[in-house]
C-alpha cells in the first residue's frame, strides 16, 4: 500500500436507500476511522437524506457539506436552507433529514460517535439488498449476502442479515453458526437476535439458547 487513496465521485458506484442515491466512500477508499458518503438527488423535491431521529441507534455525529446545487434539511424541527458551500452539522440524538430543492443536489456526509472508536456496519454493502428482503425473497437475498461475507468478514450486520435469510430458508445451522459469529464481532446483535422475528424458526434451538446468554 501506498497509504493514501484517490477516486473520483464517478468511479464509486451509486446506490439507492428507500429512494435516496448514495455512493458509498468509506468502504471505497477503504476508510475505518470515520464514515463517509455522497449524497445527491436528481430532481427537485427528492429525498437526500432519509429521516433520523432522537432514537435511531445511527443517528451519530454528523457534517453535511453540500457539495452542489441547493438543499433544505430539517433539523430538530428547524427549517435550514443550505445551498452549495453549506455546512449543516447535526449532534447525536438529534431529528435530522434533507431534501433537494434543485435537480443533481449533492452533499457528502461524514460521521462518528464521540468518545467511541469508529465502528463500520456495511450498512453500504447491505442497502441495496434490503427491498428484496422486505419483500421476503430470502433465499436470493441469502445467496447474495453469503458472496459479501466472504469478502466483506468484518462487518458483523451482514452475518446477522444472513442468518435471518437463512432462518426464513429453513437452513438451520448456517443460520445458527452466521448468528453466532455476529454475536463474537458485536454483542449488539445478542439484543438484536432476542426479538427479530425472522430468527423464529430456530429460536428453540439449544444452539439459540446458548447464545442468548451473555
Amino acid at each position: 500500500m501506498t497509504g493514501y487513496a484517490i477516486a473520483h465521485l464517478d468511479e464509486i458506484d451509486e446506490f439507492s436507500d428507500a429512494g435516496a442515491h448514495y455512493r458509498p466512500v468509506r468502504h471505497h477508499l477503504g476508510i475505518s476511522a470515520f464514515g463517509a458518503t455522497v449524497w445527491t438527488a436528481r430532481t427537485a423535491g427528492d429525498v437526500l437524506i432519509n429521516e433520523h431521529d432522537e432514537d435511531d441507534p445511527t443517528a451519530d455525529q454528523e457534517l453535511f457539506l453540500v457539495l452542489h446545487g441547493h438543499a433544505v434539511f430539517e433539523v430538530d424541527g428547524d427549517r435550514v436552507d443550505a445551498p452549495t458551500g453549506t455546512l449543516v452539522f447535526a449532534p447525536p440524538g438529534t431529528g435530522r433529514k434533507a431534501s433537494a430543492l434543485e435537480g443533481d443536489t449533492t452533499l457528502l456526509a461524514i460521521e462518528g460517535t464521540p468518545g467511541e472508536a469508529y465502528a463500520a456496519r456495511g450498512w453500504e454493502l447491505w442497502a441495496p439488498l434490503a427491498p428484496r428482503y422486505q419483500a421476503g425473497e430470502y433465499a436470493e437475498v441469502a445467496a447474495r449476502l453469503a458472496a459479501l461475507v466472504r469478502a466483506n468478514p468484518q462487518y458483523p450486520m451482514l452475518f446477522f442479515n444472513l442468518a435471518c435469510c437463512e432462518s426464513q430458508c429453513g437452513r438451520t445451522s448456517e443460520a445458527l453458526e452466521h448468528l453466532q459469529h455476529a454475536i463474537e464481532l458485536s454483542d449488539e446483535f445478542r439484543e438484536s437476535a432476542r426479538n427479530d422475528s425472522d430468527l423464529d424458526p430456530i429460536r428453540n434451538e439449544p444452539v439459540f439458547t446458548e447464545l442468548m446468554r451473555p
